[in-house]
């Protein structure tokens, strides 16, 4: 079934159709040389990379919050959730030095009973957001980091240590953010994607919120919440992180010889799949929607190729998927992927955040997910453009940036230097599984 949708993807013009649409010198250059990036140059990005890694480590002896030193996120002096979980796909390479299990832990050790674990906590250790909260939580990425780190280790007591917490976790994100369609819901913020709109359609932001929706679970408290923290509705991406989660779990658990575990996960994944498809498959379009208050919201981002990392997108439908994600019009600009399309309003050349600019971590999440829907070549493809890419702004600047232009082989208009940080991602985790 897979090889019928990658031909009627190379049928609809593949990856030959975006060869005669790039213009500039530079890319074509790079088309010739198959994206190629000379050694000398290439061992220069990785060299630096873990040397700016390693200048982000924190903690240690004397610190009372982080006793253990741990590789941070390099965003600000507080801790995120899914920051970390990404930097364990290219910290695995170097456990030893760049102490990413450190990182992980720091979060595991502020688990409360009833399995919340925060998005973000301060230097001192504290959760910047309540439990009570609906947008206290990032994508929930934890499963998928110990396995990265276990692919590397082999170290099973690692997945035996983190397993249950793992399990509370997810226990708790599935009874507090499932709604009654099987679908979940969360914000931009929360998304981990901060300034992409999440609302649903006909409504224009006042900036005051939306009124709480029947449909959200009622577990929260949501006294005394002003509601214009309100401006989502059930998304795909945590909905499809929610089935990689679980996916993730089954694997440990079988893994760890937890076999009477792993029928609960296949079946959590099985029914997010089923209302994934069911709501958010949007057949005209060829593409998957945000849930509305009864309605889809027909605006497409990056976030929603989370499908096919999760494995909940059908063979019949991934071809339709692809063509979007190739299209020069949509997400694969001069540096691919663009965050939010060139098509819809709103997009920015230069970036903007998440309006346009090219990130590391949904870039790794799009290759990944290639790979699992048997897409290696465009998976190949995709890793050494954004590889090339990456490479020459890196000559430009002499460092990694925390995100990319979609329109120029630029630094993004919002962007942190040396952030490694999850853009280590490309010198590191891209060139073992595709350089190389």
């Amino acid at each position: 079934m897979w090889e019928v949708s990658k031909r009627r993807f190379l049928q609809a013009g593949g990856i030959a159709a975006l060869e005669a649409t790039f213009s500039p010198a530079a890319l074509a250059q790079g088309a010739r040389d198959n994206w190629t990036v000379p050694a000398p140059l290439q061992k220069r990005m990785y060299r630096t990379a873990i040397d700016i890694a390693k200048k982000k480590i924190r903690g240690g002896p004397g610190d009372p919050a982080f006793p253990k030193p741990f590789l941070d996120a390099a965003f600000s002096t507080n801790i995120f959730l899914w920051d970390t979980c990404f930097i364990a796909a290219y910290a695995k390479y170097h456990q030893a030095e760049l102490p990413i299990a450190n990182a992980l832990d720091n979060f595991y050790a502020r688990q409360e009973a009833d399995g919340f674990i925060c998005r973000e906590y301060t230097e001192t250790g504290l959760p910047v957001w309540p439990k009570d909260h609906p947008i206290s939580i990032n994508p929930p990425l934890f499963a998928f980091a110990e396995l990265e780190l276990y692919g590397q280790s082999k170290d099973r007591d690692r997945l035996a240590f983190a397993y249950p917490m793992l399990k509370r976790f997810f226990d708790f994100l599935h009874r507090t953010y499932r709604c009654d369609d099987g679908l979940y819901f969360s914000d931009a913020v929360g998304s981990g994607m901060d300034n992409i709109p999440r609302y649903p359609d006909g409504w224009t932001d006042d900036h005051a919120g939306l009124p709480i929706h029947p449909n959200f679970p009622k577990r929260f408290n949501y006294t005394g919440l002003n509601a214009a923290w309100n401006r989502q509705g059930r998304s795909v991406d945590f909905s499809a992180q929610m089935a990689l989660f679980a996916d993730n779990l089954g694997v440990i658990a079988g893994l760890l010889g937890e076999t009477a575990d792993r029928p609960l996960y296949a079946q959590v994944h099985a029914d997010i799949d089923a209302a994934v498809n069911r709501h958010c498959w949007n057949e005209a379009d060829g593409f998957y929607y945000d849930l509305g208050y009864g309605a889809q919201i027909r605006r497409k981002h990056i976030g929603m190729f989370w499908v096919m990392l999760a494995g909940i997108v059908p063979p019949d439908r991934l071809a339709r998927m692809l063509g979007h994600l190739t299209d020069p019009g949509q997400f694969w600009r001069t540096i691919p992927v663009a965050s939010w399309p060139a098509d819809q309003t709103g997009f920015s050349p230069v970036g903007t955040y998440w309006m346009g600019s090219v990130w590391a971590p949904t870039n790794y999440m799009t290759i990944r997910g290639l790979e699992r829907c048997g897409q290696h070549a465009l998976a190949t493809r995709l890793a050494r453009q954004y590889y090339w890419s990456l490479a020459q702004v890196f000559e430009a600047t002499g460092t990694f940036w925390e995100n990319y232009a979609p329109d120029a082989l630029s630094k993004g208009n919002i962007a942190r230097p040396d952030f490694c940080g999850w853009t280590g991602l490309a010198p590191i985790a891209l060139y073992h599984e595709f350089i190389a």
